[in-house]
């Protein structure tokens, strides 16, 4: 195996890391996993921001399934991506760590990448979304309704997250069996964050299934009822915004 350098204030060169990337993929084959962790823990406390050494404790934490470990690795990319303006690489990492820990509340994430994307929006023009085929299945928005999404996802009792991503908004719903758990929005979780995804009428969705059941932030028995319930309190509110006066209880 290569031999690197003794000071570890010092971060290694792009010469040293693909050796490094080289040496874990040794020590995996050999079924030597535990030293290359150490091995790439090592070398990520020296150079930190190398996207090549947390994408590689990525992926071998996922397949070795030290799930925790692969999430945090995520959420750093997050940051990293962000930082080269690959903004859908880091919805996909943010996306993965909330599938391999549910705990994990994307909130901050998902504000984080809306604030670094939102001067692209003023400035270029606008472009299609591009829909990803590794998933369960997807759509795009134009065409398929959140509320069809829904309905899918219930039907077939799924367990996993539906990601939606348009110009102005970057937002997730999870599913217990097709139930609706929770949704995050913009900053915003919870019933408030579900209120604003109903209301996306363009860009594209994707559902993903997850192994592990998400945290009951939002509890419904129906998710009909609770999507129709949703809009007609919107509904409401437009009118009452505009002047108007809700007779819906006089007509009984």
């Amino acid at each position: 195996m290569t031999q690197y350098a003794a000071d570890p204030a010092t971060p290694f060169t792009e010469t040293t890391i693909e050796s490094v990337l080289l040496d874990a993929d040794l020590f995996v084959k050999y079924s030597s996993p535990e030293r290359a962790f150490d091995l790439l823990r090592d070398a990520i406390d020296r150079s930190p921001r190398s996207i090549g050494l947390r994408e590689k404790m990525r992926d071998i934490c996922v397949r070795q399934k030290n799930l925790n470990e692969a999430a945090r690795q995520c959420l750093a990319l997050v940051s990293l991506y962000i930082g080269r303006e690959d903004f859908d690489l880091a919805y996909d990492r943010l996306q993965e760590a909330k599938l391999l820990d549910p705990r994990i509340s994307v909130a901050p994430g998902l504000e984080a990448i809306r604030r670094a994307r939102r001067p692209e929006f003023a400035t270029a023009p606008k472009t299609s979304q591009v829909v990803r085929t590794d998933l369960t299945f997807a759509g795009n928005l134009a065409y398929v309704s959140i509320f069809d999404a829904v309905q899918v996802i219930e039907n077939s009792k799924m367990t996993g997250l539906l990601v939606v991503k348009s110009d102005l908004h970057l937002a997730n719903v999870s599913f217990n069996d097709g139930r609706i758990v929770d949704a995050e929005c913009n900053g915003h979780n919870g019933v408030a964050a579900f209120r604003m995804i109903v209301e996306i009428g363009s860009g594209t969705f994707e559902f993903s299934t997850s192994d592990h059941e998400f945290p009951i932030v939002i509890n419904v028995t129906n998710n009909t009822n609770f999507l129709l319930d949703v809009l007609t309190e919107l509904d409401h509110e437009r009118a009452e915004k505009h002047g108007l006066r809700d007779v819906s209880g006089e007509l009984q």
